[in-house]
């Protein structure tokens, strides 16, 4: 299917086809962040359809917050970075360096896996497919503070996989990808550590950790992480800003 090529006998609607048309364009950096786009008359005639199909496209992705329209100006293309705290995960090492502390991550394995039910429901993936695993000790000054386990489809898993993934940025290697994470949902709670946990993290069997559950999705809604963290909670804290 070519760029502009819309498939009008497909049960897909055109809005729709519009919209997939134009996220490939911002995440294949054919219009870059802050570029303004066609006008609507341009890619009417672009793609031969109504103002009020593609209008349904455009605020889609308005709405969406990958697009943003600017007073007479048009509409321009928005930073597809995950927001402040959503980048906690990748900002678990500058975090770390922000308190002048050396931050340092060791892996513990990295596979795919088929028997991990609970995380492939979690990530849309069918029972008989695998799902990449990687579990990793983060430290900083050389001191353990949190156990890191996350999930990933397998497409993804394999992109991962062609790095080293001790000290790995994920998001980073994806984004280097295409691949974006526009939203994540967060869990927060308080677990005791299992012999096996304290063990890693040299604290005893029983301590209290800070328990992090992370999904998140991409672009197109459809989930691409499953993280797990554990934090040691006497050397973390987590920091929420909440601005109204």
């Amino acid at each position: 299917m070519g760029h502009s090529q819309l498939d009008h006998n497909s049960p897909i609607p055109l809005y729709h086809q519009i919209k997939d048309i134009l996220v490939a364009r911002i995440t294949e950096k054919v219009w870059k962040e802050g570029d303004l786009i066609p006008t609507e008359t341009e890619l009417m005639t672009e793609f031969d359809v109504s103002r009020t199909t593609l209008r349904q496209a455009i605020t889609t992705l308005v709405n969406e917050g990958l697009l943003e329209k600017r007073q007479g100006k048009g509409t321009i293309v928005k930073s597809l970075k995950l927001t402040g705290t959503l980048g906690r995960l990748t900002g678990f090492a500058e975090e770390i360096m922000e308190k002048g502390y050396i931050p340092n991550s060791k892996l513990l394995r990295a596979e795919f896996r088929d028997d991990l039910f609970i995380e492939k429901k979690k990530l849309h993936v069918p029972d008989d497919k695998s799902i990449l695993l990687i579990q990793r000790i983060r430290f900083a000054n050389d001191e353990p503070i949190a156990l890191e386990k996350t999930s990933w489809p397998e497409n993804i898993g394999n992109i991962l996989m062609k790095h080293d993934l001790a000290g790995a940025k994920f998001y980073q290697i994806l984004e280097e990808s295409g691949v974006y994470l526009k939203k994540a949902s967060e869990t927060i709670s308080a677990v005791n550590a299992t012999p096996y946990e304290a063990d890693l993290l040299g604290v005893s069997a029983g301590t209290a950790l800070l328990d992090m559950t992370r999904l998140s999705y991409g672009i197109n809604d459809e989930p691409i992480e499953f993280t797990q963290t554990k934090y040691r909670s006497d050397r973390y804290q987590y920091n929420i800003d909440l601005n109204r």
